[in-house]
């Protein structure tokens, strides 16, 4: 029952896929039901305080944020990485982590300069404040920072379609960022859509978002240093009707692209992420891995113990059960029989 603080589970463990026996709390045990087990999802890129408007992505306020902090904890995501949003809202959750709910690695702001990502969710930051902006950043308690590294051109109404993404630093001062960033103990996570990509791998960003045309060579160098790629592959969404033959045609090569390079990235040593963004959940990202050619087991790892070691997060009492097989079954990912946070359970 949820508020239960001793439990014990006895079946398969996943990802390994062996028997096992789990239990913790004090008292009398309640036992969970399912049959198979995972040790908490974690969702490495997440925006709490930002939504799906009519018009687009929207700002969202604390509430909302902690009824979707809520929802992801009955998913059974014990850890959020958010890489970007409302800072006053996101550094405050991760600075005062509740029982019961998922743990917060806060990135705060995204930084970006003037008229270089969505109006309405972030302060500009241009080029000559940048280290003094990441300083007060670590200072207010960021893990991690985000970086919007390129993006297209901004109108009234949001990004103008089709028109070229182009870098929004230049790369001498993105790296000058990472080595402060890096001094401090924390790290730097990067949205970067286009070729800029190979520079940020090679000036030392920790992580890549998005990264929809990463090349081998720069998984070979993020590989070796032990890095991370969050694809965020369902923020693609299905193809629109109304697409263009060149936009169906873009679409097309992406996804071959994806499909090559994501077995790549685990044979380099790249810690692949699942990352529901603002458009998927992390039971979604999964299933969109293994369509992209990761194993089952791959998936699941990049969802549990992959993305637990990346991010640091401690061995916790965290477990979420299932009366099928994920394996077998994708689709039981998003209806978990009990998920158990920190020893305590909420599902």
């Amino acid at each position: 029952m949820p508020g239960m603080t001793r439990w014990m589970f006895d079946g398969i463990g996943l990802p390994a896929g062996e028997p096992v026996h789990l239990e913790a709390g004090t008292g009398d045990p309640g036992v969970l039901p399912g049959r198979f087990a995972l040790p908490g999802l974690v969702d490495s890129h997440c925006h709490l305080t930002v939504g799906l408007g009519e018009r687009g992505l929207v700002p969202l306020g604390e509430r909302a944020a902690r009824t979707m902090l809520d929802e992801l904890g009955q998913a059974g995501v014990r850890a959020v990485r958010d890489v970007g949003g409302d800072r006053s809202i996101t550094l405050k959750l991760a600075a005062s982590p509740e029982d019961g709910k998922p743990l917060i690695l806060a990135a705060g702001r995204f930084f970006a300069p003037e008229g270089s990502y969505f109006p309405g969710l972030y302060e500009p930051v241009p080029a000559e404040r940048l280290i003094a902006a990441v300083e007060a950043e670590l200072d207010d308690g960021a893990t991690w920072i985000k970086l919007v590294a390129d993006f297209p051109p901004v109108g009234p109404d949001g990004p103008i379609r089709g028109s070229a993404m182009t870098p929004n630093y230049e790369i001498d001062a993105v790296k000058e960022m990472i080595a402060a960033v890096h001094a401090r103990g924390a790290r730097v996570a990067a949205h970067v859509q286009t070729d800029l990509v190979g520079e940020l791998v090679r000036v030392g960003v920790d992580s890549v978002e998005h990264g929809e045309v990463i090349t081998a060579e720069d998984l070979a160098v993020l590989g070796a240093r032990g890095g991370g790629w969050t694809p965020t592959l369902s923020a693609y969404g299905p193809p629109d009707p109304n697409d263009t033959p060149e936009r169906l045609e873009r679409r097309r090569r992406r996804e071959e692209h994806m499909a090559a390079m994501l077995p790549l990235a685990r044979q380099y040593g790249v810690r692949v992420l699942t990352g529901s963004d603002v458009f998927g959940t992390v039971a979604s990202e999964i299933e969109q891995l293994v369509k992209y050619g990761l194993t089952v087991t791959e998936a699941l790892e990049a969802a549990t113990t992959s993305a637990g070691e990346f991010l640091g997060l401690a061995g916790t009492e965290d477990v979420v059960t299932y009366d099928a097989d994920p394996r077998e079954h994708p689709e039981i990912l998003g209806a978990p029989a009990a998920v158990v946070l920190r020893g305590t359970r909420v599902r």
